[in-house]
């Protein structure tokens, strides 16, 4: 299928052939009939991706001071390669589509429905089921493509909470002014509305608003106090774009005693306090499209808010819209300019660069065309390897595309598909490294043109994918954790105690050129060792995939388990015992389990405390690992320097960038693949650790 995507990096906009997305649980999938440019946002992305590197730091200072603090701590490598991962990641362009439901996800859209959602500019797009409302027979489709950006218009008009009869002014007569002013007349309201451009103010009148036009020299606030019978406007909404201040302290000036001023654009916000002040005026920024946005319980989750608390979520708010367009409240055809094929979206896109641009529509083939929408996308032809190693990559986040990835094609992989969810990355990425088939089918990776799986999915897709690839006879690389549940683990030892293959778990910090140094010195020591190690891990929201205990598992299952790992690995005995303690619950209305502590104790006499904090400071290092033995002392720093106190015959290595072991834990583990030799983890290691990390993350939350 055809999707438009945009390089950050370079700002060009490409058409590419992607493979079709997966379909989900609670994620509609939707055959594209008709999208929407949104003339505002994506100029302003197009924009971003053409400046170069000192414009777009530029225009984000907050994210320069956070590459600076990572420069040092990390190092200048690892940040300048952090950097260029997230500029080269291609960005779907588009969030106004209509369509027809290919598959229902086990909600109660019918297949065959026509719906509109916030889609992608896209042949196929997957939304989840929050986001996606039904088209009413009185809405065609080019006018149900204007929904979601009449969503944004109408969020801030509720925000305005204006009344029948009061005096608004829309500063700003783009497609969002336009839209407003439409829903603003059918609220009973007298709107003015101000813009540069003669032909948007004739539009505004033609929508029955009076206008200002700022290109013959009106004033604004002038026109405004007068159009108000000389008591001040009610209220303003602003949705303009442009740096100025001008725009606040105008809207301000025209606004009565105890007005009102909701901000959907873009402006400057240098505020004057004398003038919010003297008149008690109230000023609030609109967020998008509704109550709603942004949340992943409600959006990527579907848990819906009770309509008796909160009336106008953002999926209401697009019923709301097309309803307006069914009673003829709202007609967007006025705003349409130009209309162009998917194929042709290189030169709908030259077309931003118009200012008297507002609507700009794509139109998209239907499904029986002569071309098959498919789940999978050949990228090139070539042969397998003899001696095995042709590894198939199911998942291509950022650590798959940054680290993994690169780590096989080191170790002398083969690479035959990248298996992703939704079909951007799998073609992004399989080009980029050579792979041969781009697919989000996961059956496509457990072909008998490969041997080797590695998994790196959300951590709750894990143990089915691992189980799926161990009965499919492959060899598995699975980033951890192994699973989220110990149900699902034993189904993972079950299946694996049937299979003659290797099953390994991305602990790679055991592969550390440092770690591999401290081993080697602490391998003559026989006596029982003192372990501390500390992940300064940095604060997650609680909102995030990761803290979600059905889908991420929690950070002490996903993350803190490296420790529990090294730490075994280190002491070179079974773990004896543990128990583990967080922040109280009860008076730091804490519900996450990432800042706690956790001991161990090992069958040879060693001991070990893991301190996992997500409270600590960015400029501290991430990681420190301390161990304590014979009179002597070994200081790890963030994987970068290891020191010795006491240490006879030494006392420093220092690599120049961090080097946590990826490499070579993939090379070790490419290495067993080929020779079909044991996994360099043992496997009863890998399942103790699991277990263990389970049973201190079960403790924790308990």
């Amino acid at each position: 299928m055809l999707q438009i995507l945009q390089s950050l990096e370079t700002g060009d906009t490409q058409i590419v052939d992607v493979p079709s997305p997966s379909p989900k649980k609670d994620h509609i999938l939707i055959e594209t009939r008709k999208t929407l440019v949104s003339a505002g946002t994506e100029r302003m992305l197009v924009n971003f991706g053409k400046a170069n590197l000192l414009q777009k730091a530029m225009s984000q200072p907050e994210r320069v001071k956070d590459v600076i603090q990572k420069a040092r701590v990390d190092g200048i490598a690892s940040t300048m390669e952090a950097v260029r991962s997230k500029l080269d990641q291609p960005l779907p362009l588009g969030y106004c589509n209509v369509g027809i439901v290919a598959d229902s996800g086990q909600t109660n859209f019918a297949v065959g429905s026509r719906v509109v959602s916030n889609g992608n500019h896209a042949e196929v797009v997957r939304v989840p089921k929050n986001l996606v409302v039904e088209v009413p027979n009185e809405v065609d489709d080019e006018s149900a493509a204007f929904t979601v950006m009449g969503a944004i218009a109408m969020q801030g008009v509720r925000l305005l909470k204006p009344t029948l009869g009061e005096t608004i002014v829309v500063t700003g007569l783009g497609l969002l002014g336009l839209l407003s002013v439409q829903i603003l007349k059918a609220n009973g309201c007298r709107v003015i509305g101000i813009d540069f451009d003669p032909k948007k103010c004739a539009l505004a009148r033609q929508f029955g608003a009076e206008s200002v036009d700022l290109s013959k020299k009106q004033d604004p606030v002038g026109c405004a106090i007068a159009f108000s019978r000389g008591v001040g406007v009610d209220g303003v909404l602003i949705t303009a774009t442009s740096p100025s201040n001008e725009i606040m302290r105008e809207a301000a000036t025209m606004c009565r005693k105890r007005g009102r001023i909701v901000l959907v654009g873009v402006i400057g916000l240098d505020l004057n306090r004398a003038d919010f002040y003297e008149k008690e005026l109230s000023f609030q920024v609109s967020c998008s499209y509704g109550p709603g946005r942004y949340d992943p319980t409600y959006e990527e989750f579907g848990n819906d808010y009770p309509i008796s608390f909160v009336r106008w979520t953002e999926q209401r708010n697009f019923e709301a819209v097309l309803d307006l367009m069914a009673a003829g409240s709202i007609d967007v055809m006025p705003l349409i300019n130009h209309r162009f094929d998917i194929q042709d979206a290189k030169e709908a896109y030259e077309k931003l660069s118009d200012p008297n641009s507002l609507g700009i529509l794509l139109h998209y083939r239907s499904s029986k065309s002569s071309q098959v929408i498919s789940d999978s996308v050949r990228l090139k032809d070539s042969g397998q390897s003899e001696g095995g190693g042709n590894v198939a990559f199911i998942g291509g986040g950022n650590y798959a595309s940054r680290t993994l990835i690169p780590a096989f094609r080191q170790a002398g992989a083969t690479l035959t598909t990248l298996v992703t969810s939704g079909g951007i990355n799998s073609v992004h990425h399989g080009k980029k490294h050579g792979f041969k088939l781009a697919s989000t089918n996961m059956a496509d990776a457990l072909t008998t043109e490969t041997d080797t799986v590695v998994i790196a999915t959300q951590h709750n897709l894990h143990a089915d994918q691992v189980i799926r690839s161990l009965e499919s006879g492959k060899n598995v690389f699975v980033e951890k954790p192994l699973a989220i549940s110990m149900s699902d683990l034993e189904r993972i030892e079950n299946s694996c105690g049937k299979s003659h293959k290797i099953l390994m778990v991305g602990y790679n910090r055991r592969f550390s050129p440092h770690i591999r140094k401290v081993k080697e010195l602490l391998e003559p020591k026989k006596m029982p060792k003192c372990f501390i190690m500390t992940m300064n891990a940095g604060y997650i929201p609680k909102e995030h995939w990761t803290q979600n205990l059905e889908v991420g598992g929690g950070r002490i299952v996903g993350e803190a388990c490296h420790y529990i790992d090294l730490m075994r690995f280190l002491s070179g005995s079974k773990i004896a015992s543990f128990n583990a303690l967080k922040i109280d619950s009860n008076h730091h209305m804490e519900i996450t389990e990432d800042k706690a502590i956790i001991n161990l104790s090992f069958e040879d006499g060693s001991i070990g405390t893991i301190h996992y904090f997500a409270n600590g400071g960015k400029s501290f290092p991430k990681e420190r690992i301390e161990v304590f033995c014979d009179d002597a002392v070994l200081q790890l720093d963030n994987f970068r320097s290891l020191k010795g106190f006491g240490w006879p015959g030494f006392n420093s290595l220092k690599t120049w960038s961090q080097n946590k072991g990826q490499v070579e834990c993939v090379k070790e583990f490419m290495t067993s693949v080929k020779n079909d030799s044991d996994s360099p983890i043992p496997q009863n290691e890998v399942f103790e650790v699991a277990r263990v990390s389970l049973a201190i993350a079960d403790q924790l939350k308990s």
